[in-house]
């Protein structure tokens, strides 16, 4: 019985003393203003998706990246990736991973990469009846344009592999999206 009794009456007493601290913390008279710091006001967020469907052929793709401009002409970044294909009555694939980017803007128009990406890939092939999982390292080198937020250009992976490889090329066209 006891202890019934003082469980609601220390309870009363934490909350009363919590609220009475919260409100000797903050002056009611002035606004509070959030201002971020400076490290957060230098990253940017972004990434890429895709989509597509046809032919019995499925592809799903999303990478989240995040961006810190150390200046104007200098970022550095890190993403995840995650996709999932299909070709039915073929094979189906999950690929996930992540990727650092460093990224150079000699001027503010154009934009070199480098990308170091490494994914695990796991696939089946309900045809052959057989599967096979495998990690896949590229490092890319790109070239791009920017306009505001957006980057259009093309990379080249210097460690493709024809044989073994997510990639059918080492060429690829990329779109590069920060906020």
């Amino acid at each position: 019985m006891k202890i019934a009794l003082k469980t609601p009456f220390f309870l009363l007493i934490s909350i009363f003393l919590y609220s009475s601290q919260i409100a000797q913390s903050q002056n009611l008279n002035t606004p509070v203003q959030s201002t971020p710091s400076p490290f957060w006001s230098k990253v940017r967020f972004g990434g890429g998706m895709g989509l597509a469907f046809g032919g019995n052929f499925t592809d799903i793709t999303l990478a989240p990246g995040a961006i810190y401009d150390f200046n104007s002409y200098v970022s550095l970044g890190f993403g995840l990736q995650g996709s999932y294909i299909r070709q039915k009555n073929a094979f189906e694939t999950y690929l996930y991973g992540a990727n650092t980017l460093l990224l150079i803007n000699p001027i503010p128009e154009l934009q070199l990469s480098t990308e170091v990406e490494q994914l695990r890939v796991n696939t089946s092939y309900s045809n052959l009846g057989f599967s096979e999982n495998f990690w896949n390292t590229a490092l890319f080198f790109g070239i791009g344009y920017v306009n505001e937020n957006v980057t259009i250009g093309i990379r080249y992976n210097v460690l493709h592999k024809a044989e073994r490889n997510v990639y059918s090329e080492a060429w690829m066209p990329f779109v590069r999206v920060y906020f």
